[in-house]
């Protein structure tokens, strides 16, 4: 009988001109790719516009409001604050003085508005109008920085739509740097500990890092040439997840290499025989997860529709490398890559190379005598723990509380809610037919929830005017608040009378309200702050009452917005989920040629993602104290659980079957967990720790989405993939591959 070394050997040449070739292939993409890391986020946008969903009626009012512009500019909400205090005529003179210097800054556009003085006299607003084209990470430092200089006695805050936008800016900001090098630097340490070997986890992570070069350079240049839009929460997400895939798929490979090395004496043999024995798990691995995200292209929000296509590119990328970069460059080192621990040819029967010791023939042994006992006992477990889900609170947070720690925008949201109508600064926009504008402002007026309503107008210094009250009444207004502002003060000869002066002060003698194509546009301050529950719940009363008036009128605004953004989740999750169920199903059947085996591992899969969210749902409440979580955390922890998770038991099962078509079903589980416990634990831990470095970006979403991605690809690798599969595949034996179980030995 021929041993293996006996086998055909490839010519010298190819044997080094092939994997020169891919090097210097890998080495070019790599040196092109890697400038790019920080050129990125030039083609990388915070801006409202790629989150919002595209059909919403939202979206729709923010693209129509240039029309009743001259420019496109976003608000930015100056708040000033003495720590309580009233503040006096001079300190109001002061911020009046102060932030009508801003105009000189070429992002302002417009009339800045006069200091709005609260009721209570302890908070003043002053509203900016900043270019839609700005970049607020640069600007706004530029403003704080001029009102410095005015050296007033409040403090003051930039929030609004512009302060919000910044903050999220600068949060987003660690991603090129900080991100990457924590995700890789705990990702060489796992590595470390798990080869033992100061050579190989550089030869992995050198693969995972050309690969992520590799996508970088696609992604630049297709978000350059608007085919895909990418934001800072795609970015970070697609850092994470190429390191994450593509150390997971060099695992694999990895130990399918050092395996084959005890069979085959000369090292390309090896590296060629570990290539044809991983590439079909690799490649399912990998396209199940490109599957899985492809699906979220049926998402309505833009921000979920665009991380579609950036983490397919990147997980494409993650095979390749996977494939040919990390046998080149294993090629190149030989068995020396293992230094210090080089494994050694054994000319021994296939059989004979397993492990005599270890957890996982300890492991394997127990499910063998346990199995029922093991898959019954972890099922109750898992099912317990899905009872946190009755707390999970996926319904939506205000936008004040998307970023951790501090925030200026958030401290004014804070200012103004306690001291103005919750919605000034940022109010509900009513785009409606001009033959309609009276019915809709009395409806307006009449609305619970709404604080005061203004038209957009021409030869108005402020761009608005009142409505609902005559001119008489206005007038009379104005009036009573310079007489109140007068009283007490000596009379001087020769000054005017309070009526002359609230003649001169009325500024909407020559006002006019702005139709553009027949439709007018309504601003709408509500009661309540504009990004919290209570105003998204009068946006749709005004969408109710005001549709039955005239069908054709949109609202928008920062609280339409967030209840858009919250409705398109919904919908997203409810027709992803699905879709992601359908394919990986279909993608598993044919894989492991068995109708029974995926529905089984599917089962196991959700069993394993209910007890996650179950156990992040009562973390988050209870020790955390978050204010609740945004419905995309529920689906994009689904996408990269399930997908990803799907990876584990790929590796598994596909050995499995091999192992099962030799020596049956029962043997072959045990042996498949045997041989894969390791590279699948240490995958599990690899992946998790690296969705676990998005933590260090203080955003709410990323935070809670790093803990439950890393959580549960822990949980499923150690209690699902480790225990619960085995178990179950060796209670049900052959049937498991049912209906095209003939072929497995008994």
């Amino acid at each position: 009988m021929k041993t293996k070394n006996s086998s055909r050997t490839l010519p010298k040449w190819v044997r080094v001109i092939v994997p020169s070739v891919i090097i210097l292939i890998w080495l070019t993409l790599g040196s092109i790719g890697g400038p790019f890391f920080g050129k990125i986020s030039e083609v990388s946008s915070n801006d409202q516009a790629t989150f919002l969903p595209k059909s919403a009626e939202s979206t729709k009012v923010t693209k129509e409001l240039q029309k009743f512009q001259d420019s496109s500019t976003i608000p930015a909400v100056l708040v000033f604050y003495d720590d309580g205090k009233k503040l006096d005529a001079n300190s109001i003179a002061e911020i009046k003085g102060a932030t009508q210097e801003l105009a000189k800054f070429n992002e302002v556009e417009g009339d800045i508005s006069p200091p709005i003085v609260s009721d209570d006299g302890k908070a003043t607003l002053v509203a900016v109008n900043i270019s839609s084209d700005t970049e607020y990470k640069e600007f706004v430092p530029k403003l704080k920085a001029e009102l410095d200089k005015a050296n007033l006695d409040a403090d003051y805050y930039v929030s609004g739509p512009v302060g919000f936008t910044n903050d999220l800016a600068n949060a987003f900001s660690g991603i090129d740097g900080i991100l990457l090098g924590v995700a890789l630097s705990v990702v060489f340490i796992i590595l470390l500990i798990v080869y033992r070997s100061p050579i190989l986890p550089f030869i992995v992570l050198l693969s995972a890092i050309f690969a992520l070069s590799a996508a970088i350079l696609a992604v630049f240049y297709l978000a350059k040439a608007d085919i895909i839009t990418l934001n800072g929460q795609v970015q970070g997400i697609l850092f994470i997840l190429v390191v994450g895939a593509a150390t997971d798929y060099a695992l694999l490979y990895v130990a399918r290499y050092k395996e084959e090395l005890t069979r085959h004496e000369r090292t390309y043999q090896a590296i060629l025989t570990s290539w044809k024995r991983s590439f079909e798990p690799i490649v399912a691995a990998g396209g199940t997860v490109i599957a899985g995200l492809l699906c979220l292209l049926l998402s309505d929000l833009s921000s979920n529709k665009a991380l579609g296509p950036v983490s397919a590119i990147g997980i494409l990328m993650a095979i390749l490398g996977a494939l040919t970069f990390l046998p080149a460059l294993l090629m190149l080192f030989g068995r020396v890559a293992f230094w210090p621990r080089i494994p050694k040819f054994i000319k021994e029967s296939e059989s004979e190379v397993l492990p005599t010791k270890g957890i996982w023939i300890r492991t394997a042994s127990f499910i063998a005598k346990h199995a029922r006992l093991t898959w019954a006992v972890t099922s109750i477990i898992l099912l317990v723990a899905c009872f946190g889900l009755f707390q999970l609170k996926a319904d939506g947070v205000p936008q004040s509380d998307l970023i951790l720690g501090t925030s200026s925008a958030r401290d004014g949201q804070s200012i103004i809610s306690d001291h103005f109508a919750g919605g000034s600064g940022t109010p509900a926009q009513i785009i409606a037919s001009e033959a309609k504008k009276d019915e809709i402002i009395k409806s307006l007026d009449s609305t619970k929830g709404v604080a005061s309503v203004v038209i957009r107008a021409d030869n108005s210094s402020s761009g608005t005017m009142p409505v609902g009250k005559s001119e008489a009444e206005l007038k009379a207004s104005i009036k009573e608040s310079i007489a109140a502002g007068m009283s007490g003060q000596p009379n001087i000869p020769g000054m005017p009378s309070v009526d002359m002066i609230a003649q001169q002060a009325y500024p909407f003698k020559n006002a006019t309200v702005k139709v553009v194509d027949d439709e007018v546009l309504i601003e709408a301050t509500l009661s309540d702050s504009a990004d919290s529950e209570a105003a998204q719940v009068t946006i749709v009363r005004l969408r109710d009452n005001l549709h039955e008036i005239d069908s054709s009128v949109r609202i928008g605004g920062v609280s339409a917005v967030q209840y858009d953004v919250k409705t398109s989740s919904n919908h997203d999750r409810a027709v992803v989920i699905p879709a992601v169920l359908v394919v990986i199903t279909l993608i598993l059947m044919v894989l492991l040629r068995s109708i029974l085996a995926p529905i089984l591992l599917l089962g196991t899969t959700l069993l394993s993602f209910g007890a996650t969210l179950g156990i992040s749902a009562l973390l988050f409440n209870h020790l955390w104290n978050f204010p609740g979580a945004d419905p995309s955390v529920v689906l994009y922890g689904f996408i990269f659980f399930v997908a990803l998770g799907i990876d584990y038991n790929i590796f598994l099962m596909t050995r499995v079957r091999e192992e099962s078509l030799k020596i049956g079903t029962r043997k072959g589980v045990l042996r498949g967990l045997i041989v894969t416990g390791g590279v699948i634990t240490s995958a599990g831990i690899v992946l998790a720790s690296t969705f676990a470095a998005l933590g260090v970006i203080p955003i709410l979403f990323l935070v809670q989405l790093a803990f439950i991605v890393a959580f549960g690809v822990l949980l499923d690798t150690i209690i699902v993939r480790s225990l619960l599969v085995p178990a179950l595949v060796h209670d049900i034996g052959r049937t498991v591959w049912w209906p095209f179980q003939r072929r497995i030995n008994h």
